[in-house]
C-alpha cells in the first residue's frame, strides 16, 4: 500500500480475512439481481483501467508507483481483473494478484449499484471452477461479510498458503 506521499509500504496483518471458497455466501437478493441484470463480465480486460478507477477516490493507497508495479505484474501474468460492463461501458470491477492456487484481492470499484458485488461473485465462481484454495481479501469489511468473509490467524493463513502454493492452477 502507498502512504499519503505515495511511498510504498508493505503490510502483513496478524489477522487475515478470507472468503472460504468451500463455504461462501451469495446474498439471495444478489442472486436474483444477477439473473435479471444486463451486466457483461470479462476477465483480464482493461485491467489497468480497472485499477485506475479503484484509485480514483478522495483517499487512496493506490499510488502511481504502485500502478507501475501492477503493470509489471500484469506483464508477468500475475495480475488479473474482472470487469463489469453495462451497455458496453465499464461500470465496475475488481483486481488482484494470483499465484498458483491463491488469489489476493486488492481493490474493487462500482459506478452503478451491485457492479462490484457482481464482479466478486463471478470471481468466486471462476476460482472454484479452477480449483483455487485461497481467496485472500486482506481486511474484513461489512461489504465482504455478506459473502461469508472471515478472519483467520497467521497459522491458519500459512496452512492455506501452503495448500494453495502446491496447486498448479491458473485463473484463465
Amino acid at each position: 500500500m502507498a502512504d499519503e506521499q505515495g511511498k510504498i509500504d508493505w503490510f502483513f496483518p496478524d489477522i487475515r480475512t478470507i472468503i472460504p471458497l468451500n463455504n461462501y455466501n451469495i446474498p439471495r437478493s444478489l442472486k436474483i439481481f444477477l439473473r435479471k441484470c444486463d451486466f457483461k463480465f470479462a476477465f483480464d480486460k482493461e485491467t489497468m483501467t480497472v485499477i485506475k478507477h479503484c484509485a480514483a477516490r478522495k483517499e487512496t493507497w493506490i499510488s502511481d508507483e504502485l500502478i507501475n508495479g501492477y503493470a509489471e505484474l500484469e506483464r508477468l501474468g500475475f495480475l488479473h481483473s474482472v470487469s463489469v460492463y453495462q451497455s458496453q461501458k465499464l461500470v465496475g470491477g475488481l483486481y488482484g494478484v494470483s499465484y498458483k492456487g491463491a488469489f489476493f484481492g486488492e481493490s474493487m470499484f462500482s459506478q452503478v449499484s451491485q457492479a462490484s458485488k457482481s464482479a466478486l461473485v463471478i470471481l468466486i465462481e471462476r476460482l472454484n471452477q479452477r480449483h483455487f484454495a485461497l481467496l485472500d481479501v486482506q481486511y474484513q469489511t461489512e461489504h465482504l461479510k455478506m459473502f461469508g468473509a472471515k478472519e483467520i490467524n497467521l497459522n491458519q493463513f500459512d496452512e492455506l498458503l501452503l495448500r494453495a502454493y502446491n496447486l498448479n492452477v491458473n485463473l484463465n
